[in-house]
């Protein structure tokens, strides 16, 4: 079955930088796109970033654009967002999630993994 686990959250100062790994499985990887997507405390989803299948466009919300970076591994079968500069806006649990299909953007994932908390404090 598809799986999704999410790894490399943690506490970082504002300015610091964290990389998150999604690690997926049950599926043929290379064929489909992932998003990053995150939710903070009384907030609701939001996608972050989203890389497609084949040429791994890579997409962004303007709130991150220039900061994070998302890239993928099809040998490894694992997404990563590289995220610097960061802001105490970007606390959130992060969560990575796939549709099975090879675009971004549209309807929200169908999978989802279990989440990574990041939090940016001082």
């Amino acid at each position: 079955q598809v799986q999704l686990v999410e790894s490399g959250g943690d506490l970082v100062q504002p300015g610091g930088s964290l990389r998150l790994s999604c690690a997926a499985s049950g599926f043929t990887f290379d064929y489909y796109s992932i998003g990053w997507f995150r939710q903070a405390p009384g907030k609701e989803r939001e996608e972050v970033s989203c890389i497609s299948s084949g040429e791994a466009r890579a997409y962004y919300a303007d709130s991150v654009k220039g900061r994070f970076t998302i890239s993928r591994d099809n040998g490894n079968n694992i997404v990563y967002l590289q995220m610097n500069s960061l802001k105490a806006e970007d606390t959130a649990m992060y969560y990575c999630g796939t549709k099975l299909v090879g675009y971004c953007g549209g309807s929200p994932p169908t999978y989802w993994g279990q989440g990574t908390q990041v939090t940016v404090s001082s």
